[in-house]
């Protein structure tokens, strides 16, 4: 192809790029008395690419808020849910952090939190890929930070969202889930409350080689609230919050095994029941200075958890299993920053935080687990700009104190966990080079981090359902893992972008299935050293472009909610480790599109593909993940209220069927969610009276940053 017809292409696409910019508007007279008196609408972006973070917009994209939140998570172009990896994204394992603070729960019962909280709650979803010295070091490689506040309004609004969806394999299920919103503000005090329930019904078809089929029959409950009080004390500000979610699920379990040449068939019920209990304290201290911060943050969380397993055919039954923890989580930080003379223009920040975690479980009564983490950590970080050029540079210093015991149950007595006492550091740097100055940009980040094994992989005790075949356990012996990560970045605005990122591992946990003779037995070890390589592309084709003259396009004055387009995303994976010799990588192809109907109907369809190849120590049988989703959305009385309707996995090509490759014999693991559903979504914003109303700072969301989105 000739240069000349080169440039025409790049600049259509660019300039398409652009429309999804919020063009600024010209100034008069004294801001602060022009954004008192009038009400300033902002455009939310889609997607938003920055420096050290993918953000994507939930609130105004139905596409995405239809169903309940692994849901939405899961049409997130490069986002990969695996029940034996956790959460992946381009690569990178994610640490789950909720409105700024890790989540605190384990992974064993993510899936099932992520479930039972509806995505009509979230406003947008953070991915920040290179976390800095700000963020703890044990967010391991990456973050997900879910952002479930809304805006808070001046005076009174209220908003209500609810949906219904539905699937049908051996019998009819429903799933639906309502939330309503109240916000209120004056000069001095503010308030918000967010209550809701989510209510799903669903199945789960499990086979692992010829010897054990279990099919689940799930009932899960879920209610909350969410509360924020704000009190503004002279220049100053004083955040309140109180969150609550309560659980609750039925499973009926109808399972067949053959353990020593006979053949069984279970019925059993298992009752699950989880209370989360979070308070907040933020005291933020105002200065004339936008770019100085000092601010005190403490917050205290509680989490139980409850387990039943019972036979339904064996009345009273001998195996019953009642076994249940208590989690306690207290910390508190202090962070500071100010701006520094440095070549163009620079910022310090400073930091201090304190976190310990109180766990223990116990079966029938009996405690079999206690165990204890405390943090303490300082960080520092400065950044600077001399012409089109960004530097960070930034330290953090942890210690951490982990101890605990477990019981044996055959000698009845406790054991000690494997403690780990050490203080360590955890460098971090990033340059950026702004070829064109908030359009195109050239970055390359490093930093190191560490991840804490989580309390169900060393808990030698833990329960979970199976049969006689099947044999869980946890590892107390597990070491912490050690990240070294290394990123170079291409972006274009906030829609294209090219990449490459490579992570040195040690001591990766991982989970082991092995089989011995009729029984699977399943635990976490840790790796010597695991190298993961992983290439990432993605760009949009702007539909515009073929039917649009090339007058309009440069125009620059479209909106992205309005514009059709398709989205193309693949990436290139690659993990290597010792005990593998021939590593095989995988591909993932994402296609998304965008198409605007007559009367304004939005019609979005989101296609997912990954490859066969090796994830950790197993081989996919059939595709990690394949799967199709669309929907159909409408404004209505003034875009005051949206409907849609979605379908989920419509093909119902989307499972789990892999073998091990760690041991022979391979084991053979299938599990087939009831992917496959339809449905609607409903949110409605209450109209009031107040023709005023004008967006202040988020109240449920007392992490926000001024305007940099940071936790």
């Amino acid at each position: 192809m000739k240069l000349k017809s080169i440039l025409p292409i790049s600049a259509l696409f660019l300039s398409q790029i652009y429309f999804a910019q919020e063009t600024p508007k010209k100034e008069t007279g004294n801001k602060e008395k022009e954004i008192e008196a009038v009400n300033i609408t902002k455009t939310k972006k889609a997607v938003e690419q920055k420096a050290d973070r993918t953000i994507y917009d939930f609130s105004e994209q139905p596409h995405l808020n239809s169903g309940n939140t692994l849901e939405g998570l899961q049409k997130i172009p490069g986002l990969v849910v695996s029940e034996m990896a956790g959460m992946i994204y381009q690569g990178k394992s994610l640490d789950v952090y909720m409105d700024g603070r890790p989540l605190n729960i384990y992974s064993s019962q993510l899936t099932a939190y992520l479930e039972g909280l509806p995505a009509n709650s979230i406003e947008r979803i953070e991915i920040i890929t290179q976390p800095g010295a700000e963020f703890p070091a044990t967010s391991g490689g990456a973050i997900i930070n879910i952002i479930t506040s809304k805006n808070a309004k001046s005076y009174l609004s209220a908003t209500y969202a609810g949906g219904y969806r539905f699937s049908n394999y051996d019998h009819y299920r429903s799933k639906f889930n309502n939330s309503l919103t109240l916000n209120s503000k004056n000069k001095w005090f503010g308030w918000q409350l967010n209550v809701g329930q989510n209510y799903n019904e669903s199945e789960t078809k499990s086979t692992i080689d010829e010897i054990s089929r279990l099919y689940n029959d799930n009932v899960n409950r879920n209610q909350y609230l969410r509360s924020a009080f704000t009190f503004d004390i002279g220049q100053d500000r004083l955040l309140l919050n109180y969150n609550l979610s309560l659980g609750s699920s039925d499973r009926y379990v109808d399972g067949y095994s053959l353990y020593k040449g006979k053949e069984s068939i279970d019925k059993d019920k298992i009752d699950q029941s989880n209370t989360r209990n979070e308070v907040t304290a933020t005291y933020q201290k105002k200065f004339d200075d936008k770019n100085k911060k000092l601010e005190f943050k403490g917050s205290y969380t509680n989490f139980i958890n409850d387990f039943a397993q019972a036979s339904l055919i064996i009345k009273p039954d001998p195996n019953a299993s009642e076994n249940g923890s208590n989690q306690n989580v207290y910390n508190f930080r202090i962070d500071y920053a100010q701006p520094i003379q440095i070549l163009d223009e620079g910022k310090l920040s400073l930091g201090a935080y304190y976190d310990q975690l109180e766990f223990s479980a116990d079966l029938f009564g009996i405690e079999n687990l206690d165990y204890k983490s405390k943090t303490t950590a300082f960080y520092s970080e400065a950044s600077a700009t001399k012409g089109k050029m960004d530097f960070v540079l930034g330290l953090r210093g942890e210690y951490y104190n982990i101890n605990g015991t477990s019981l044996d149950f055959e000698t009845g007595t406790y054991d000690k966990l494997r403690s780990f006492e050490k203080f360590k550091v955890f460098p971090n740097a990033s340059i950026q080079y702004n070829i064109i100055p908030k359009v195109a940009f050239f970055n390359i980040n490093y930093n190191k981090k560490i991840t804490l094994p989580n309390v169900a992989n060393l808990n030698p005790n833990n329960a979970r359902y199976g049969n006689e075949n099947i044999d869980f356990s946890g590892n107390p012996n597990l070491q912490p893992t050690i990240f070294d990560n290394f990123e170079v970045k291409l972006s274009a605005l906030n829609y294209a972008f090219i990449g490459y990122n490579f992570t040195n591992a040690k001591n990766q946990v991982v989970q082991i299935v092995e089989r011995k003779g009729d029984v699977i037995i399943q635990t976490s070890d840790n790796l010597d050293r695991l190298k993961t390589h992983n290439f990432n592309i993605g760009f949009p084709i702007p539909l515009a472009i073929f039917n649009t003259p090339f007058k309009d396009i440069m125009k620059m004055d479209m909106n992205p909610d309005q514009v059709s387009f398709i989205f193309l995303y693949g990436s290139y994976q690659l993990q290597q480790m010792d005990q593998i010799i021939n590593p095989k990588g995988y591909w993932t192809y994402n296609v998304s599109g965008q198409f605007i109907l007559p009367y304004k109907v939005k019609f979005n369809a989101n296609y997912t593909y990954l490859t066969k190849g090796n994830e950790f120590f197993y081989y996919p049988n059939k595709s990690f993940y394949n799967t199709l989703n669309l929907s159909l959305s409408k404004k209505f009385n003034k875009d005051r209220m949206t409907l849609t309707l979605f379908a989920n996995d419509v093909f119902n090509t989307n499972e789990t069927n892999l073998r091990t490759t760690n041991a022979l014999p391979n084991v053979y693991i299938r599990n087939k969610n009831d992917t496959r559903n339809f449905g609607l979504s409903f949110n409605y914003k209450i109209p009031t009276k107040n023709k005023l109303a004008k967006e202040s700072p988020n109240l449920l969301n007392q992490e926000k940053k001024e305007e940099t989105s940071t936790l």
